[in-house]
């Protein structure tokens, strides 16, 4: 039976061989700042107008719900690219259908006076969900033990920087209780029915990422996070375009200068799967499960990869006046800040509840 444990806890770290650090996450909403990275800018002609807010102590629907009251329209006629966490202090995009950008920052100002709206152009399209390149993160890590904490924070960066780190599925995919991937397994092989078909969707996705993360854990332990290996199906880091590896040799200068990565299986009945060791661990743990692509099938999961390694060329750590500990890093959409985290504290118990910058537990801006 899978639990929080197994898909997250337990799971291996590629630097637990250098001294971690321990310290207290978001005292205070300052402490997480997560500020969006758009997939493409503004035309600066359209009938949406793309406004960039600023809020604090809100989720994002909470500001949808406000800009739909104030503009007349219907909440689902406001477009956002992702949902962003209440107990931060985050900055994202919003469209608004037939509004000029002078009139929409003037009334929202005036309006709500606790959002910060920094500009407004038009474009053609509303925004939508997932029409982001990615997040960028800036985390304080206050009261840092023991005393030379910081040296210990910038070694694990140096470090991180070189090697990357595993794109684990944050411990919000799983559930307040750590349950959603047991109960989307149960679903999956129909010991479990469920009639909301949003929840099922959001059950199985957690069943398909608590797989992920066991193969990903895997592969960390066997020592092949550091390798491309033969038969892995690979991604370009420039293009995003996937290729079977069949000469892992000349393909690893490529992989340690972060141009290409290795990705892992989202189970599903047309998966593209890996061959050689790497299509073997994919086989073993579906079996090991007891799931076939049958039950897929039935599912109705399709399957697909997702990349294994999240590369931090931008990681750096700051030291503050207080003595606090501040990290900024950039992430694609749909990673997961705690899986950085967790290689700095190196202590799950206390890492927050919420990382990934996303307002509703298990959801994330790939969603």
């Amino acid at each position: 039976m899978l639990s929080l444990e197994d898909v997250w806890v337990r799971l291996p770290r590629v630097s637990e061989h250098l001294p971690g650090l321990q310290g207290e996450f978001r005292s205070r909403p300052e402490d997480f700042q997560v500020e969006e990275v758009p997939a493409y800018l503004p035309s600066g002609e359209g009938p949406h107008t793309f406004v960039r807010i600023t809020k604090k102590g809100l989720t994002s629907t909470e500001v949808r719900d406000r800009l739909a009251r104030l503009f007349g329209v219907h909440p689902g006629d406001i477009g956002m690219a992702g949902l962003k966490d209440r107990e931060a202090v985050t900055t994202q995009t919003f469209s608004i259908p037939q509004v000029a950008p002078e009139e929409a920052v003037r009334r929202i100002r005036e309006a709500y006076p606790d959002l910060v709206v920094h500009d407004a152009a038009r474009h053609r399209n509303k925004l939508k969900p997932g029409h982001l390149r990615g997040n960028r993160f800036r985390i304080v890590i206050r009261n840092p033990r023991p005393a030379d904490a910081s040296s210990r924070a910038r070694t694990i960066a140096d470090y991180l920087r070189r090697v990357g780190v595993p794109n684990y599925y944050g411990p919000q995919r799983f559930g307040r209780h750590g349950d959603n991937a047991e109960r989307g397994r149960a679903l999956l092989l129909g010991h479990l029915r469920v009639r909301d078909r949003w929840l099922r969707k959001f059950l199985l996705s957690a069943y398909q990422s608590a797989l992920f993360n066991l193969y990903l854990a895997e592969r960390v332990r066997r020592g092949w996070f550091f390798r491309i290996l033969q038969g892995d199906i690979a991604k370009k880091a420039d293009t995003g375009g996937l290729f079977l590896v069949e000469d892992p040799e000349q393909e690893q200068p490529r992989y340690e200068g972060g141009e290409i990565h290795f990705t892992g299986p989202m189970y599903g009945y047309r998966l593209w799967q890996a061959q050689g060791e790497p299509g073997a661990l994919e086989a073993a743990i579906l079996q090991r499960e007891g799931v076939t692509s049958e039950a897929f099938r039935r599912g109705k999961l399709k399957g697909t990869r997702r990349v294994g390694r999240l590369w931090l060329s931008d990681l750096t750590v700051e030291t503050l006046p207080d003595g606090s500990l501040a990290l900024a890093f950039t992430l694609p959409k749909g990673a997961f800040a705690t899986a950085v985290l967790r290689e700095f504290l190196q202590d799950d118990v206390a890492l927050p509840r919420t990382p990934s910058g996303e307002e509703d537990e298990g959801i994330s801006s790939e969603d």
